[in-house]
């Protein structure tokens, strides 16, 4: 029972920080709505036991959110920063509320289509099976992806850094 309730308290704060964090008009805020978003899912997997998946949780994704607090602070003054409003057009809510709703219209035929969700409940999938395709070398394994992941993210923190740079006169 009381994990029913924290796994309720935790929806809540996902779903309404989540709300929140495309809903707001400054990026300093819509930034720290997604670090709850973030802290919310890590509960969940503590919740589930699964006590390395939610310590990857707040390593890997606050630590990023914690990077773009870094790259807004460093690229945009401070002033401009406080300020900062995007006004968003009406055509562009329209246009992104019907993109969501194809989206997802073609994840729900696809895990019918291919009975995901009846095959989701009949078997559990152990740890140590998820762990070996996770960091794999084999086929159907993923650790190649999150290599090349971690250099695309090493390069992207570069090219930010050298484009935050003041230049000198």
């Amino acid at each position: 029972m009381a994990s029913l309730v924290v796994f309720c308290i935790l929806a809540v704060v996902i779903l309404g920080s989540a709300l929140l964090c495309v809903t707001t008009k400054r990026i300093m805020r819509a930034a720290t709505f997604m670090l709850f978003v973030l802290f919310g899912v890590a509960g969940l997997y503590f919740l589930l036991d699964y006590t390395y998946l939610g310590a990857a949780q707040i390593a890997v994704y606050a630590g990023g959110v914690t990077m773009i607090y870094v790259f807004a602070i460093q690229l945009v003054s401070k002033q401009t920063l406080q300020g900062m409003v995007e006004h968003i057009k009406c055509s562009r809510i329209l246009s992104g509320l019907l993109i969501s709703v194809i989206g997802l219209a073609t994840v729900a035929f696809v895990f019918l289509k291919n009975s995901f969700i009846s095959a989701a409940t009949t078997e559990e999938v152990p740890m140590d099976k998820i762990g070996e395709a996770l960091v794999g070398s084999g086929k159907y394994q993923y650790i190649l992806p999150f290599e090349f992941i971690s250099v695309f993210l090493l390069a992207c923190i570069i090219g930010g850094l050298v484009v935050s740079r003041k230049k000198e006169d």
